[in-house]
């Protein structure tokens, strides 16, 4: 008898170990998330990254690191770390290239929505010895409150991309109870201190857990955009190229949860994911195929 009410626990913990076994490999394998390799411990805090024409994938860490930028190969080997100068990293978060393979690093992550010193990195010239850089410095034409209240916190950036000789920002909406709408504003690329214009927003979800946009990047043919946040990415298409009303937005869920902060295209078809360090798991590159 003693033996049989023994038993009986031990077969359930096998029982209730089986099926969590079954659904983990459930989950992983409804992901087409494709892992590429671990990154350096450099890379911990990895919040943007972004492909050159000569297929060198440039990274930044965010807010609490160093002003550099990596420089990467498609595996996600650091081949070269480069001090950023005249710059300071308050909370580097993306990047952006323009044709000329321009850098654009942003110092835009603004989690209490109250700063006043937002700034854009125009870096040219980066492999070189001679390192150009100058400051984009902006501020959003409808803020008036730093912060605002509560229901307003939309004034957070963690993504933007470029194009037209402009920059877009995409905004990360901390609002209170937030609607899912993410803003979008028309920056210069011109050295100085601009004003960022607000012309459009879009309703991503209802859910601010899932429209919480961490990273964008357009593909070289200027009509796909992607924005990132932890287990989704928007596609957009069919845009106005001169202010992306009209866009069509398809929503792909990844079916994997992790604290992804960067996205670029390597071709036309494929990008590439990052995310950051969280417990034991490392920074991670994927690859993932739109469909």
């Amino acid at each position: 008898m003693h033996g049989t009410k023994k038993s009986k626990p031990l077969k359930l913990y096998y029982l209730i170990i089986f099926i969590s076994f079954n659904i983990s490999c459930q989950k992983k394998s409804n992901s087409q998330l494709i892992k590429v390799n671990d990154l350096s411990k450099s890379l911990n805090e990895i919040s943007g990254i972004v492909k050159s024409s000569d297929k060198t994938l440039f990274a930044i860490n965010d807010s609490g690191n160093s002003n550099t930028v990596f420089c990467l190969n498609n595996n996600g080997e650091i081949k070269k770390k480069i001090k950023v100068p005249e710059s300071k990293n308050i909370d580097w978060e993306d990047l952006a290239l323009d044709k000329n393979n321009t850098l654009y690093i942003g110092d835009f992550g603004n989690n209490a929505n109250d700063r006043k010193n937002l700034v854009i990195y125009k870096v040219s010239n980066l492999l070189s010895n001679q390192i150009n850089v100058s400051k984009i410095k902006y501020s959003y034409e409808d803020q008036k409150d730093f912060p605002p209240k509560k229901k307003n916190l939309n004034f957070d950036v963690e993504a933007f991309i470029h194009l037209n000789k402009s920059l877009y920002l995409f905004t990360k909406n901390r609002s209170k109870k937030s609607s899912g709408t993410t803003k979008v504003y028309k920056l210069s690329t011109k050295p100085g201190k601009h004003v960022a214009k607000l012309i459009t927003s879009f309703e991503l979800c209802d859910s601010s857990k899932k429209c919480m946009i961490t990273a964008a990047s357009i593909n070289a043919s200027e009509n796909k955009i992607v924005l990132l946040t932890h287990d989704y990415v928007y596609l957009l298409k069919n845009f106005d190229q001169n202010g992306l009303e009209n866009a069509t937005i398809k929503k792909i869920k990844l079916h994997h949860y992790s604290q992804k902060e960067g996205v670029c295209f390597k071709n036309d078809t494929t990008l590439l994911i990052t995310d950051e360090k969280t417990g034991n798991k490392k920074a991670t590159l994927y690859e993932y195929t739109l469909k």
